[in-house]
Parts: structure tokens; sequence; C-alpha cells
């Protein structure tokens, strides 16, 4: 897979469909590598007549790590934002967001269709509202506003988010069996679990990358970016806000929040998903980001 020197850093990152297509740019949650974007989910994607690229995150992949930052402790950092200092981290999620605009830079692309999921969404929040000639489109997708005011994770969600899984190569299996454990959690009651896939896809992204401090510091980033609203209130492109009902780790009044605050968003909540995307899913979420890059095509004539 290529890389491109982008903001300061390498970036991981590859694509589907024609370079000549309008691109989609696919953003990642916390901690999570680019091939969580599976390749049948881009190929449903590029069918609808997209170039779709998907990258690693800063601190994720393949993309660069920062193992020389140590991990900030967020009781410190959530201190510091309550008052109104600027928080001790290695980088912001509006850091995160310039290597998404550095990546198109890097690309020679001038605009995209911004889609971020989780924390990937957020990212796409900001790069929509601080970026807006280069975003055609926003589509936000089981992420939030960053309102504190909002319901919490369920404390399953939360337990197995922050508790720390066995080392892939010093207990495997242990590590397989954490993160199934996670999965079945986090994931979508409304449609079936494939606990081989789910263990498969984990060896593979732990093979591939293995970084946990660098989901330490990715935390950070989000407790220290803290309340978007008023930069909801900004986005002007067409957004589509995607949530399930049954997300155990950012509840739909997240998903809701986020389309109250940007004006004309389209919310879409879909029954029975969690927080992931199932494979049921795929073409159903293909079409509607495909749909909404579409109503940016119809402002575009009108």
């Amino acid at each position: 897979m290529p890389k491109a020197e982008a903001n300061g850093i390498s970036i991981e990152h590859d694509s589907f469909g024609s370079e000549d297509a309008e691109p989609i740019l696919l953003i990642s949650g916390l901690g999570v590598q680019m091939i969580r974007w599976t390749a049948p989910f881009c190929e449903s994607l590029a069918a609808h007549g997209f170039r779709v690229i998907r990258f690693d995150n800063r601190d994720v992949g393949l993309s660069t790590h920062f193992p020389d930052a140590p991990v900030p402790d967020l009781d410190v950092v959530a201190g510091a934002r309550a008052r109104g200092e600027r928080p001790d981290i290695p980088y912001t999620l509006d850091d995160m967001a310039d290597d998404a605009v550095a990546l198109l830079d890097a690309l020679s692309i001038e605009r995209a269709h911004i889609v971020g999921r989780s924390m990937g969404g957020m990212i796409a929040q900001i790069v929509a509202s601080e970026h807006p000639r280069r975003t055609l489109t926003l589509t936000s997708m089981m992420s939030t506003s960053g309102n504190p005011d909002l319901p919490p994770s369920s404390p399953a969600a939360m337990a197995v988010l922050m508790q720390r899984s066995p080392h892939p190569w010093q207990d495997e299996e242990g590590f397989l069996d954490h993160s199934v454990r996670a999965a079945r959690v986090m994931g979508s009651p409304g449609f079936p679990f494939d606990e081989a896939a789910q263990r498969a896809q984990a060896l593979v992204e732990a093979k591939r990358a293995y970084d946990p401090a660098g989901f330490g510091r990715q935390i950070a980033a989000i407790v220290a970016t803290g309340d978007r609203r008023a930069r909801l209130n900004t986005i002007a492109v067409p957004t589509l806000i995607v949530h399930g009902d049954a997300d155990p780790l950012i509840p739909l009044a997240g998903g809701e929040d986020t389309a109250a605050n940007i004006k004309g968003a389209e919310l879409r909540v879909i029954e029975g998903m969690g927080h992931e995307i199932p494979t049921g899913l795929y073409e159903t979420l293909a079409l509607a980001i495909a749909n909404n890059a579409r109503r940016a095509r119809s402002s575009a004539e009108t």
C-alpha cells in the first residue's frame, strides 16, 4: 500500500474505483486501522461511481506513530479542558483533521466527500467545519457532537473499551477472546454475529500493527476537543448522520444532537445497529452515502 508524506507525517492509504471518479475519503475510528473499512464495503461504495480512499490515522496501523510521547492522564486532560486551558497532549483532533486534508493535497484532490465513523466522525465534522472548500459532503456515522450533557456509554461498553487486552504475541488466544468479547458488546443485536470472522479480523489487524499506547493518545485527543456544537452550526454542505438505535458506546442521542446542530442534516437511524458496520448493512450504507453525495451534485446544478 502507498504512503503519503503529509502534515509532517507518513500516512498509509489505498483506494478503490477509478482515480477519475469523485473521491470519498473514509476516516477511521478510535484505535481502528483503515482495514476496518473492509474491502467489500469499499467496493460497494466504489460501485456507485466513486473513488474510495481509506487511510490509517496517525498513531495507528502503518501511519506514523508517536512512541516518544507519553500517554496522557485523561483526568488531567479533562481538568485542563474544564479550566479553559490547553491540555498538554501530543496532538488534537484538529491535527488529525489536518492530516486528512493534507492527504487530499498529496493526492492532488481539491474536494472530497468526507465520511467518518465514531472518532472518525468527529474528525470528519472538523474537516467540514474548518475546511469547507475541501468538503463536498459530510457523512458522520456512529458519532456525536461533544455535548457534555448527552447520555454516557453503557457500563459494559466503557469497560471493554478501557480494559487492556492481553498482548497478542504473549497470549494470542487471550487477546482473541478479549477481542471477541469486545465485538459482542459493541456489536449489532439486530444482525448475525460471526465469531470466526471477528477472530480473523482481530488477528489480521494485530499482525499488521499493534500499538495500545497510540489508542491512549487518541482518546486524549478526543477528551481535549470537547464540545463541537458551535463548529457544527457552521457546516453548510449536504450532511448525513447515520446512527444505530442499539449503539452502546455512543448512544443514539449523540447522532440526534449532531444532526440537530447541522442545518439541513439528514438523520438515518438504523434499527438493530450497534457501534459497528455489520456486513448485512454494507449496501444499505453505501447507497445512503452515495445518495448524500448526489445531494451535492443537485445543489451544484441548481
